[in-house]
């Protein structure tokens, strides 16, 4: 049987899949994994059936299934069909291509009196949120007859949706030309701020910029709250962009207020979201999460907000989590986000897999972040390019948590050159090394500037760097610090802050040969870090609490700890925890039978 989707052909009996009449090369397994996928495609098929399929009589883990299907998409991207494979979390794996391999065969058949059909059924699909089968309509449809401005707003939210927001840019276009034609300023406004939004992500501001400009000077010519505030909020993006985070706020504030209670439930929650943002970045932290959770709540529960903007709204609370190490609230919000898109048939952008990977590094599989950082890079280079250095101090941090100290390293160097800052997972890892004047400079040196990215993260930075001043023996700037950060606890609440500034007070009282304070700070610090999940930073800071339970004799005491670091470090698959805790353990054994003998 040969199956003909997009780009591809699926010669399933020479076992050959065929891309630009050339055959492309295919791991065994993933090859059986795409013809069971497209045989099934009618149903969601379980991981299970999945792994017993592939890997029968073998017994391996989801890594090597999601290895595969990573490997999988990497080659479909090649042919723009990535988005084929959706992950249904919780369930398991489908192929959708039904309504695109339809089409493709209907399209090239279409006439003059069936483009009307078309176009209703493209109408209906994007209704009922089948992406891709809507984006094939559009097109077929926009063969034989161009396509109103209406039309065209659909087909590039379609496109969109499915995870190819290039091919979106020139549609947005002409449907911005079609809107004003017709003298449908505020849908002109709407896609032009669109446009102006996705330059931005492709760090093309002066193109943004001039699409924004635009927007406004179309939008003072009606009063319509919505659109002056959808304006407000994207001058509020610009505005922290340049490093203006006081007018971001202000503006985003001004656009709340223009909408709220409106009935234009997408730009308000936007706008409440963006407010909280810049208010985290302000450090006014409680009033910000507030504003974040709610919007939250308020898209959530109306149903009436089109994906992407409920993309961009989820985007932004999940990356403000991500920042202030609250990774509770971000795994929350990324399973939210997981569910939203599965329901609203989008494909998780190269974004959404930077943060979900993040968040699985810290409290869950080392192994399956490493996987989904490492398609989220692939992902980034076309949606989002800015945040390709973001990426790779992810996959530095990653690479730490695991041992792969060299990987590490280099990618924290890479983040760097592309203009990102590695820290504080950089200055981590030079610390373990005994590279503590080096950690302490480089942190110093990441709080150099005014931008959101430094701003947001300010909190978190001053927490490392009062740990690296201990570590250096500059006990005042330490407690200088400490007290800046407890001392304020509506604008530095987060229990990873507090961990820090605990572990730094316990290397203060080790340095005074204060046991019972450097202990006790410890196990406030790793208490701290188990409320929030921060499971490598909890798993870091028993190894310490045993090191030092050893060092006074307390073999009783350092064994327990030993032995719940090593169940964790197992589910993190975190080779370097294995190992200390193995020498560790070691150690401790010797201890108890010299205490025997």
């Amino acid at each position: 049987m040969t199956l003909r989707f997009g780009p591809f052909e699926l010669d399933e009996e020479g076992r050959a899949l065929i891309h630009a009449q050339r055959e492309v090369a295919l791991q065994p397994r993933v090859f059986d994994l795409l013809v069971y996928l497209t045989r099934n495609r009618d149903r969601v098929v379980t991981k299970e059936e999945l792994l017993d399929t592939l890997w029968p009589d073998v017994t391996v883990t989801d890594n090597s299934l999601q290895r595969a299907v990573s490997m999988l998409r990497g080659v479909l991207r090649k042919g723009g069909m990535d988005s084929a494979i959706r992950n249904m979390p919780g369930r398991g794996y489908r192929f959708c291509i039904d309504g695109v391999s339809e089409m493709q065969v209907a399209a090239s058949e279409t006439t003059d009196e069936q483009a009307p059909d078309v176009r209703a059924q493209a109408q209906r699909a994007a209704a009922v949120q089948a992406w891709d089968e809507a984006a094939a309509l559009f097109e077929a449809a926009d063969t034989v007859e161009p396509l109103d401005g209406a039309d065209l707003h659909q087909w590039a939210l379609a496109l969109q949706c499915a995870g190819k927001a290039d091919a979106a840019l020139p549609l947005l276009a002409r449907a911005v030309a079609a809107h004003t034609r017709a003298g449908n300023v505020p849908l002109a406004v709407v896609d032009a701020v669109t446009l102006s939004g996705l330059h931005f992500e492709r760090g093309q501001a002066a193109i943004a910029k001039g699409w924004l400009a635009r927007a406004e000077d179309w939008a003072s010519e009606v009063e319509d709250p919505a659109t002056t505030a959808l304006i407000l909020w994207m001058k509020s993006k610009v505005a922290a962009f340049e490093g203006e985070p006081e007018q971001a706020l202000s503006l985003a504030d001004v656009a709340y207020s223009t909408v709220r209670h409106k009935n234009a439930i997408g730009i308000e929650a936007l706008s409440l979201a963006y407010r909280g943002f810049y208010r985290l970045c302000l450090g006014d932290t409680r009033a910000g999460l507030a504003d974040q959770d709610l919007a939250a709540a308020m898209a959530l529960s109306s149903g009436d907000i089109d994906p992407i903007v409920g993309g961009i709204l989820y985007c932004n609370i999940l990356w403000a989590a991500r920042m202030f190490g609250d990774w509770a609230r971000a795994d929350q919000w990324t399973l939210g986000y997981q569910k939203y898109c599965t329901e609203s048939g989008m494909e998780l952008s190269g974004s959404c897999q930077l943060h979900r990977s993040e968040v699985l590094g810290v409290r869950g599989s080392l192994g399956e972040a490493l996987l989904r950082i490492q398609d989220s890079l692939a992902r980034l280079t076309g949606d989002a390019p800015w945040a390709i250095g973001d990426a790779n101090r992810v996959l530095g941090d990653v690479y730490a948590a695991i041992g792969n100290e060299d990987d590490a390293l280099e990618a924290y160097e890479k983040a760097y050159a592309l203009g990102w800052c590695p820290e504080p997972g950089r200055a981590m890892l030079l610390l373990e090394r005994g590279e503590a004047e080096a950690a302490y400079a480089s942190l110093e040196r990441s709080l150099i500037g005014k931008s959101w990215w430094t701003l947001q993260r300010r909190g978190i930075l001053f927490a490392h760097l009062a740990l690296a001043a201990a570590h250096t023996g500059r006990r005042e700037q330490a407690l200088e610090l400490i007290e800046e950060l407890s001392g304020s606890p509506d604008r530095w609440p987060m229990p990873s802050i507090r961990a820090l500034t605990n572990e730094a007070q316990s290397v203060l009282a080790h340095a005074r040969d204060d046991y019972e304070a450097a202990l006790r700070h410890l196990h406030l610090g790793r208490q701290l870090w188990s409320s929030i999940d921060g499971r490598v930073q909890a798993v870091r800071l028993r190894l310490r609490i045993a090191k030092l339970q050893l060092a006074h004799d307390d073999v009783r005491g350092a064994s327990a700890e030993i032995h719940a670091a090593r169940l964790v470090a197992g589910e993190l698959g975190s080779r370097k925890f294995e190992a200390e805790c193995a020498a560790l353990r070691r150690e401790a054994d010797m201890r108890a039978t010299g205490r025997a003998a």
